[in-house]
């Protein structure tokens, strides 16, 4: 038995959702983060990229001044080029998990 849901909320299942190229798994977790305005989900996944030092100084909570969506999508595009190296495996399952819960 499994803690991970057989489908997401939209109907979507692991096997759909892990037969995605990373960027279209990296479009979709990031479309469906703007949507519900969590920014705490993008710095975690900025903190697993090679260059990301000056992201792990950012906690992205809610309430707090500073950070917000739109500045996360400007350091995800500075920091990777879309070329995720290393860290697609890490990324991937990010982006799973978080289509699969959300």
């Amino acid at each position: 038995m499994t803690d991970t849901p057989a489908a997401t909320p939209g109907g979507t299942s692991f096997a759909e959702l892990d037969a995605l190229s990373t960027e279209e798994l990296r479009e979709r977790a990031f479309a469906l983060a703007r949507e519900r305005r969590d920014v705490k989900f993008y710095w975690s996944v900025l903190r697993h990229l090679p260059n990301a030092d000056e992201a792990t100084v950012l906690d992205g909570a809610p309430n707090s001044i500073g950070p917000t969506i739109d500045e996360a999508n400007a350091l995800w595009r500075e920091l990777t080029g879309h070329g995720y190296e290393e860290s697609a495996p890490l990324l991937r399952a990010a982006f799973i998990d978080y289509l699969m819960k959300h």
